[in-house]
């Protein structure tokens, strides 16, 4: 999880902590919660749904590419995004990240003039930042080719990654303005919009050209995703506002001070992924790597939807209510609480049946994929779990503090996937993976319950209690039961842990804001709970 920081531990903590100890203030009784809760199904549903579609849409494109160029052209793929995510980190210096919390906290004030001058900065800024970050990949082509291949035979590749760089910085400065100001709708079309052509754009650029249309199938997605963000973004109502140099200067400064420990983060994390890339590329191969890369995405594919669906909302949301820490701790439960109902059973199907799931969404080339899987769904698990929390860095601006958690987390990852690839080969990379979350789940939690007092919610603490429990024991049976008897168990649980979470769902979903023809289907599942 990324968040943004500032600042150290306050010295008023345990004032914080005996404020955030589970009373509710003022405001926040039961029509509170339950608007709140409705705030976060409603938003979670909207984003969900464009996110089900990019999902689709995702699954089309993966199992043509897996098709089209095996286990190693799949790998080269993972490289080449590899290196273009890194360069886009270093390119973009957290501006986004910081674009959003800025607008956020300013159109939450009222301030439309302050808004205007932070979206007109961040436009600028990031057409520049993309200029830069395009340039420097350009002369580091060569390098990287020969550090990532061992030899410059990908130098026009990763040049051509170039514009990749630009197209993720414009885009991503766009994006972070519709997001700023709440246009979940707009931000939602952009997504569906950019996902659809730019599938189609990269398969078919694949088909014509093979291995060799890889990097310009990266370009082309790239590219849609960006025109269909500068698209939507115009109907953003920031305004424009007329800029002095010396005021430009003043915007921008802001924006990459506040953006340093987002840039940090990302940094962190996509150099990891690099890094890891490379351990495994020159200890197992470039086929290991396309294994590595296959598990990686569907490990990721269903927590980043429910987690994007729901984070779009939540971090403005939760930036409004930063300086309250009773009503941040509060609402960080409930947004866990949620999160942990809706990706549960995703994940844990993902796990239990993970031998299926590689050879429908790949083919049976990449069943050396499914004990990767295994240990990066487990670390997916403790991703939804800690998620929210590290967003109360974000929203406090704890800099100091958040580059602590993420230090810890890529020293962790790095040192362990050495040492595991090395033994196992690349299920040792997902091993590692799962490693790194436990430590920095730990951190995360111990910090901010020191910062702000926060504790699990008896409802959130129990979401916690069965989704790890869940999760052990289908992982376990996996490993110490016959195949066929092994995916039974864990297909029970799945089972068992849908109803659990549509049976909490149901209590916490608002009656009235329910549409008629759903709340017809759920008086039929649940009556009790939905009498008139």
């Amino acid at each position: 999880m990324s968040a943004d920081g500032i600042g150290s531990i306050r010295d008023e903590a345990p004032e914080a902590a005996s404020r955030a100890g589970g009373r509710s203030s003022p405001g926040t009784g039961a029509s509170s919660v339950s608007s709140s809760y409705g705030q976060i199904l409603r938003s979670s549903a909207l984003v969900g749904a464009s996110s089900l579609v990019n999902i689709g849409v995702g699954i089309l494109r993966t199992k043509a590419m897996a098709l089209m160029l095996g286990p190693s052209g799949f790998g080269l793929m993972g490289l080449f995004t590899a290196i273009s995510d890194l360069a886009t980190s270093i390119a973009t210096m957290g501006t986004n990240s910081s674009g959003v919390r800025q607008i956020a906290e300013r159109a939450a004030a009222g301030d439309a003039d302050k808004v205007a001058r932070t979206a007109t900065a961040l436009r600028r800024l990031s057409v520049m930042l993309g200029l830069l970050g395009a340039a420097m990949l350009l002369v580091l082509a060569e390098p990287l080719s020969v550090l990532t291949f061992g030899s410059p035979a990908q130098t026009d590749a990763v040049a051509l990654l170039s514009l990749v760089v630009f197209c993720a910085c414009v885009g991503g400065g766009r994006s972070a303005l519709i997001q700023g100001v709440r246009r979940i709708p707009d931000l939602v079309k952009s997504s569906v919009a950019g996902a659809l052509l730019g599938s189609v754009v990269a398969v078919g650029t694949v088909y014509a050209l093979g291995e060799r249309g890889v990097a310009p199938a990266l370009v082309g997605m790239s590219a849609v995703g960006a025109l269909a963000a500068w698209w939507y973004s115009r109907k953003a109502p920031v305004g424009r506002a007329s800029m002095s140099a010396p005021q430009f200067g003043a915007e921008a400064s802001a924006l990459l001070k506040l953006g340093s420990a987002f840039m940090a983060s990302a940094l962190m994390m996509t150099g990891a992924a690099y890094v890891v890339r490379l351990i495994v590329v020159q200890h197992s191969g470039t086929e290991a790597a396309g294994l590595y890369q296959a598990a990686w995405t569907l490990g990721g594919l269903y927590v980043a939807f429910i987690l994007q669906a729901m984070g779009t909302d939540f971090y403005p949301r939760l930036t409004g209510v930063a300086h309250e820490d009773a009503a941040c701790n509060r609402m960080v439960n409930e947004q866990a609480q949620v999160s942990m109902l809706l990706a549960g059973p995703g994940v844990l199907a993902t796990l239990a049946l993970s031998p299926l799931v590689v050879t429908v969404f790949y083919s049976a080339q990449f069943e050396g994929a499914v004990d990767i899987l295994r240990w990066i769904c487990l670390g997916m698990t403790l991703r939804v779990v800690i998620w929210p929390i590290g967003f109360i860095l974000l929203a406090k601006g704890a800099q100091g503090l958040f580059f602590l958690t993420e230090w810890a987390w890529t020293v962790v990852y790095l040192g362990l996937a050495w040492i595991f690839v090395q033994e196992y080969g690349a299920v040792g990379a997902g091993a590692a993976f799962f490693a790194a979350y436990f430590v920095h789940g730990l951190l995360v939690y111990f910090i901010c319950r020191r910062l702000t007092g926060f504790r699990w919610q008896p409802a959130a603490g129990q979401g916690v209690l069965v989704l790890l429990c869940m999760t052990a024991l289908v992982f376990s049976s996996l490993h110490l039961l016959p195949p066929i008897e092994g995916m039974a168990a864990g297909a029970c649980a799945v089972v068992a842990s849908a109803a659990y979470s549509l049976h909490q769902l149901l209590a916490l979903a608002p009656v009235d804001r329910i549409p008629p023809r759903i709340l017809r289907l759920l008086t039929r599942i649940r009556p009790a709970a939905f009498k008139p």
